[in-house]
C-alpha cells in the first residue's frame, strides 16, 4: 500500500446532497424533504443535514469535555475500559473495520440509552450500564445531551425516509421506547501518511446498523465511496451534520436504500474528534423487507433473510473489536 491508496479526489457541488430538515421537523414540507432523503438514500447513501435542531453551544461543550478526557494519560482512560456490553473507553487496537488492513488508528468511549432516571436496560448483550469516567460527571452530562439531540434527529429522519417509501410517518418508529443505539466520542491523533501509507484512522467499512449521525469539527478526514468506486472527501459545512444509511436500513428497505463504504484519513497534522450516533431501534426489531413491499421483496435479487436489529448487531460486533473475540 502506497500513500495514494489514502488520497481522496475532491467532492464535486452537490456530489453529496445538503438538505434542510427543517421543513421535516416542523411539519411544513414533511413530503418535500422525505422526497430529497430517498433519492438521497438511493444514490450516494450520505447526506448533509441543516437546521438539524441541535444547538451549537450544546456541540462545543460536549467536543470541549470529550477532548478533556480523551487527552487524559491512557492509564487514567483505561478506568473506564470498554465492558462486555460495549460502554466505556475503546484504545488504538481495539477495533478492525476490515480484515485485511491494520487496527484503526483511533480512539473512542461508547456509550448508549439511560431510562430518565438513569437505569439502564439489560436485556440484551450489547446494552448495559453506561462505564462513565467517575471524576468527570459534566463528561456524562454532555454526553447524554448529544445523544439526546442526536437521537431526535435521527427519529425525524426515519419519518422521512418511511414517507419517502409511500409509509406512514410511524413505520420505522413502532418499537424504539428502549433503542439500542450506541453514542461515541471518536479520538483520531494525526497521521503522518508519508511513513504509515498502509494505516487509516478507520478503514473502509459499511456503518452496521440503521443510521448513523455525525457531527464533524473542522478538520476533515472523512472519505465516501461513491457509486462509480471513487473515494471522495466528505469535508465539514459549518452547522450542519453527516448522516448515512447503515447496512440494517439498507436490508430493511431490500437494498433501495445504498450504505456507502467510508473511511477516516487524518493527514491534518491536527488532533481530529468526532461526535457520533449509531441509531438502532429495540432489540427485537424485526429487519425485514417484506414489513415494506411486502411478499414480493423475498423475490427481489439480492433479498436477505429476516433478522432482528439485536441479533446482527451482535454478530457484527464479534467480527470487529478485538475485546469480543
Amino acid at each position: 500500500m502506497n500513500a495514494a491508496i489514502l488520497a481522496a479526489r475532491e467532492t464535486d457541488a452537490n456530489e453529496i446532497p445538503v438538505i434542510d430538515i427543517g421543513p421535516l421537523r416542523d411539519g411544513s414540507d414533511v413530503a418535500g424533504v422525505a422526497a430529497q432523503l430517498h433519492k438521497a438514500s438511493q444514490e450516494i447513501g450520505f447526506i448533509y443535514v441543516t437546521n438539524h435542531g441541535i444547538e451549537q453551544s450544546l456541540l462545543d461543550l460536549a467536543r470541549e469535555r470529550a477532548l478533556a478526557f480523551f487527552q487524559r494519560p491512557v492509564e487514567e482512560k483505561l478506568q473506564s475500559k470498554i465492558t462486555e456490553k460495549h460502554r466505556g473507553f475503546l484504545k488504538i487496537g481495539d477495533a478492525v473495520m476490515q480484515d485485511d488492513v491494520k487496527p484503526d488508528l483511533k480512539e473512542s468511549f461508547v456509550w448508549g440509552y439511560e431510562n430518565e432516571d438513569g437505569s439502564v436496560p439489560e436485556d440484551h448483550a450489547l446494552r448495559g450500564r453506561n462505564n462513565w469516567p467517575v471524576d468527570m460527571p459534566e463528561f456524562r452530562e454532555s454526553a447524554l445531551a448529544y445523544f439526546n439531540g442526536a437521537h431526535d434527529v435521527a427519529y425525524h429522519l426515519m419519518r422521512g425516509f418511511a414517507v419517502g417509501l409511500g409509509k406512514d410517518e410511524s413505520f420505522f418508529l413502532s418499537s424504539t421506547d428502549q433503542p439500542l443505539s450506541r453514542a461515541s466520542f471518536t479520538y483520531y491523533p494525526p497521521q503522518d501518511v508519508s511513513k504509515n501509507a498502509d494505516q487509516f484512522g478507520v478503514g473502509p467499512h459499511t456503518d452496521f446498523g440503521v443510521l448513523t449521525v455525525l457531527c464533524q469539527d473542522d478538520v476533515g478526514g472523512l472519505q465516501v465511496q461513491n457509486v462509480k468506486g471513487e473515494w471522495v472527501t466528505a469535508p465539514p459545512i459549518p452547522g450542519s451534520l453527516v448522516v448515512n444509511v447503515g447496512d440494517l436500513l439498507a436490508r430493511w428497505t431490500n437494498n433501495q436504500f445504498r450504505s456507502t463504504p467510508h473511511r477516516v484519513v487524518n493527514s491534518s497534522g491536527r488532533e481530529r474528534l468526532s461526535l457520533v450516533l449509531a441509531y438502532d431501534p429495540n432489540p427485537e426489531t424485526v429487519i425485514d423487507a417484506r414489513t415494506v413491499f411486502g411478499e414480493e421483496a423475498k423475490e427481489a435479487e439480492g433479498a436477505a433473510e429476516s433478522t432482528t436489529c439485536g441479533d446482527y448487531l451482535i454478530w457484527r460486533f464479534g467480527k470487529s473489536f478485538a475485546y469480543r473475540r
